[in-house]
This record gives structure tokens, sequence and C-alpha cells, in this order.
């Protein structure tokens, strides 16, 4: 599938703002991490810029730092919980203004976007511990579980999964649905796909992605099940939309996670896009597949909001029983 010379030209830019990135985790070039997280991030918000009638508030959230993005319209009490990506090195709410954006107004709910530490200075599992941190902090404000949604992309989408279940075993209130952008659910990169499309994704390639592994989980192992939720016991959690493009590295561990939650009765949809790349979301305006699949991931979430208000309030906060150890193949 062609892109068009606005869409390719982008590409291009991105990748130029993540090559320092690339530079600093191989030990190369003269930037910082801190440099070169500034520089991704603004190349980021230089390229998808917010869209008008969106305000954006910085907020604490539970001693994380977070952003809140407002739309004109708000359906009363309705929140999204996005967590971005970036592999766990780089990326913030900054970065996302264009994309949170669209989506506060599809769904008419306000986003607060948790603005987690980063490896290497916090690896494993401190990205995951603030986010959930971020979460709870919903709930101690008096959010009702029913009014919230979660969705996030790559290590972010990964993270949709990993939150639910760290919410499922500490008896915390889920929400309704999530939302997987691009997930990043398996840092052993053992589908075929981390070989076969390796080159075709022009964001993503399995070398890149495996220095970003190794960055994040220093002497944690890659199967570790909060780090690659394929290989996690994901029974009781709310449904989850899966969006994958279906040129990338990453194509078929989305598959098989969405696979391993089927199989453990969680009620999941899957989207493969032919011809798109990673997070091809953010490309709003300029692609009309990054426009449908955005209101793809609102209607699903705006079907879970609309069930949650009719049906009883559910036992959330019940742990799921679950005796022995289970081997995932």
């Amino acid at each position: 599938m062609p892109l068009s010379s606005d869409v390719r030209e982008v590409l291009k830019a991105w990748g130029r703002g993540a090559e320092a990135i690339g530079e600093v985790l191989q030990g190369q070039g003269s930037a910082t991490w801190d440099e070169a997280r500034s520089t991704y991030l603004g190349t980021l918000a230089q390229l998808f810029p917010a869209p008008e009638g969106v305000s954006f508030a910085e907020v604490d959230m539970g001693g994380v730092p977070g952003t809140l993005v407002t739309p004109e319209k708000v359906e009363d009490g309705r929140v999204l919980f996005y967590i971005h990506g970036g592999g766990y090195a780089s990326g913030g709410p900054k970065g996302y203004h264009g994309l949170a954006g669209r989506y506060a107004q599809l769904l008419r709910a306000r986003v607060y976007i948790p603005d987690y530490r980063l490896a290497p200075e916090h690896r494993f599992p401190v990205p995951i511990d603030d986010t959930f941190v971020a979460y709870r902090s919903l709930l101690e404000q008096g959010h009702s579980p029913r009014s919230i949604a979660i969705s996030g992309d790559s290590a972010g989408g990964a993270m949709v999964v990993t939150i639910m279940r760290r919410a499922r075993d500490a008896g915390v209130p889920l929400p309704v649905a999530g939302v997987a952008i691009s997930p990043w659910a398996n840092l052993t990169h053992s589908g075929a796909s981390a070989k076969e499309r390796d080159g075709l994704d022009p964001l993503c390639s399995l070398h890149f992605l495996t220095l970003l592994a190794r960055n994040f989980l220093g002497d944690t192992l890659p199967t570790a099940p909060d780090a690659s939720p394929v290989f996690a016991d994901v029974r009781g959690l709310s449904p989850i939309l899966v969006q994958i493009g279906e040129n990338e590295v990453m194509l078929s561990d989305a598959i098989r996670l969405a696979a391993h939650l089927g199989e453990n009765r969680v009620r999941v949809s899957l989207e493969v896009w032919p011809g798109m790349f990673h997070v091809w979301h953010l490309f709003g305006n300029l692609m009309p597949e990054a426009d449908q699949a955005l209101r793809n991931a609102a209607a699903f979430l705006e079907t879970a909001f609309t069930m949650a208000g009719l049906t009883p309030a559910a036992p959330y906060s019940t742990p799921v029983d679950r005796p022995g150890h289970q081997d995932i193949e």
C-alpha cells in the first residue's frame, strides 16, 4: 500500500528525531539521555500537534506527574487513561497532544496521560509501577471505574493489559475496557513477523527493539509477565481491542496476545490494518487509515461505557483465583 509523499516526509522526520535515542542506546554520539529524549519529544510535538478546541494542564497523579487533556464537549465523569509509548526509554505527554486530543474529542472524555519514569535510570518494573500508581489515583480522586477506559500505544499498549492485571491482583476496580495500539507484547520478539516484517516498518526494527528491551529489562528475563503480557495470566480482564499494522515487526505477537486473551475468556477484538506501520494513529488528518483506526478505538470504548451504564455493577474488586503455576506454550 503506497504512502503519500507527505506521509513519507513525516516518517523521515520522525526517524531523524529518534536517531539520538538509538545512538545513546548503543553508547554512541554525544547526546545524553535527557538531550536525546528532549529532541525526540520536540519532534513528536512538532509533527503531531494538538487539534483545535482542546486544552492541556499539568496534574499530579498520586505523585506521578501527568497531563490532563480536556475537549470542549465532555460526557459527565467520562475519563480515558492513556499510556504513551517509547520503549520505556522515551516519549511523554508532550508528544501525544495530537493523538490524545483527537481521542478526547471522539470520546467526549477527559484524557489523563501519566509521565512515568524511564529506563535506563528507572528500569523494570518502575515505569509500570508509576503507571499503576497513576491509574489508582483516578479512583482515589473519586472517578467511578464504570466511567474509566484505558488505552496506550507500543509499550503503553502492552501496559493496557498489565495495568488491568495489576488492578485485578490488587483488588482494585478495573476500567470498563481497553484499547492496545501496536502493543509491544512480547519482548522475546519470537513471533515470525519479527524477522519477516523487519525492514518493512519504517519506524521499528528488530535491532532497535532488542536494544530497547535490554535497556528496560536489565537483569529481568523478557518472559516476565509484566514485561511481556503474552506470558501472563490474563483471566478476568475487561474487554480489549488490539489494533496492529500488518507491516509491523510486532504483528505476530499482537495476534498472539489477542489469541491469548480470547483463550482465557477475555472478550477481545483484533484489527490488523494492511500496509500500516507502528502507531499510524498519530497521523490523523494525514492518513484516512489513522483517522478511521482511532474512530474504531473510540467506538469500542463508547460501547463499553454504554454497557457499563446499562448493567448492574460488577464485582470488579474480586481477584481471580489462580491455583498453581500456569505454563504458557
